[in-house]
């Protein structure tokens, strides 16, 4: 993952400033469901999580001419009041990205936290004029400071110290699910190869995920048949991750269209078939194909692969931070592939 911006977002809500350089907090406790408040003269449980949930739903909804007028007042004139609601009509995103890592143990209320100064973040750096919704650009700033969070305070065992767990943590779960979609069965063995890890690394990260998977369907208190999935804002508000992607995808797709466009017709079969599909062909099955060495094959792809690296950062600003660029030195080409549209 590219480093994290080390300026400071400072937005006002609510009379209260959060500062994204702020380090992340120790995890806190589970809440207990002992605190009460009085509604109507008569006692009630209170959970902060159910509280969130709900203010989250509650929050309203803008339209794509609202979005791009606040982001412009809020880009152009700082304009506080308009940056504060392009947050509030965002913290769907936050929620939903948040309780895709409810397994690692981390109190979810915590996760949502880190993950909202990932938002506060990705306003500061958004460019109303690209054609890019803010969910569409904040979803990849929110799993980053989630991800970061999670990576310095997991409290079973301290993992990311090593590249195989680091690359085990973020990419398990998505491929156990492409895998099963394309009819494999998901074993440690065809995860192993395909993570590029050790079999046995495999088997352990699995379990941990494991061990604290939270049932989204659980109710909420023992007293109450309310679900917490129940609470979670619906993606049809507005909020659906999926939705984000897809927008992303397109445009990742466009430029990508255009980069091979202006290849020559080597060059765009080196980029097609040997950098982006999956699985690639071999540089031995590219030197065939072209009547060149293994060497020059390798060569080639490694020039397209830096001029593609330039021509992504030029046309998608930002990008690096957003971590799908294909990274220099990877042994392992086909490894990278395109932003999907995809569920991960």
């Amino acid at each position: 993952m590219a480093s994290l911006p080390e300026e400071p977002v400072d937005i006002e809500l609510e009379g209260s400033v959060v500062e994204a350089e702020d380090p992340p907090p120790e995890p806190a406790a589970e809440p207990d469901l002992v605190e009460r408040e009085r509604t109507g003269g008569e006692l009630a449980l209170y959970d902060p999580l159910v509280h969130y949930l709900a203010e989250v739903r509650r929050a309203p909804h803008l339209t794509r001419e609202e979005e791009h007028g606040l982001a412009v007042l809020y880009r152009e004139h700082e304009d506080r009041d308009a940056g504060a609601r392009l947050i509030l009509a965002s913290l769907r995103v936050v929620v939903f990205i948040a309780m895709e890592y409810r397994q690692t143990g981390m109190p979810i209320l915590d996760l949502i936290q880190e993950g909202n100064l990932g938002l506060l973040q990705s306003l500061k750096k958004f460019d109303p004029h690209r054609g890019i919704r803010l969910n569409t650009y904040a979803s990849w700033w929110i799993r980053a400071y989630i991800l970061r969070y999670i990576l310095a305070n997991w409290r079973l065992v301290r993992i990311g110290t090593t590249q195989a767990q680091r690359k085990l943590f973020y990419n398990l779960r998505k491929e156990q699910r492409r895998l099963e979609a394309q009819g494999f069965e998901a074993g440690p063995k065809l995860l192993a190869e395909r993570l590029d890890v050790r079999e046995k690394d495999v088997i352990e990260m699995d379990a941990r995920l494991g061990a604290w998977d939270l049932p989204i369907d659980q109710p909420v208190r023992a007293d109450s048949e309310t679900s917490l999935g129940d609470l979670l804002p619906a993606p049809g508000d507005g909020a659906d991750e999926t939705l984000a992607k897809r927008q992303f995808a397109d445009l990742f797709r466009r430029k990508l269209a255009e980069f091979a466009g202006a290849l020559s017709e080597r060059d765009r079969v080196i980029l097609m078939e040997r950098i982006v599909a999956d699985p690639p062909r071999t540089l031995q099955e590219i030197g065939n194909k072209f009547k060149i060495s293994r060497e020059r094959a390798r060569q080639l792809e490694a020039r397209i692969l830096k001029n593609l690296r330039v021509f992504l950062r030029e046309s998608i600003p930002d990008l690096d931070a957003m971590g799908i660029l294909p990274l220099p030195g990877d042994k392992k080409r086909g490894g990278w592939r395109p932003p999907s549209d995809r569920a991960s």
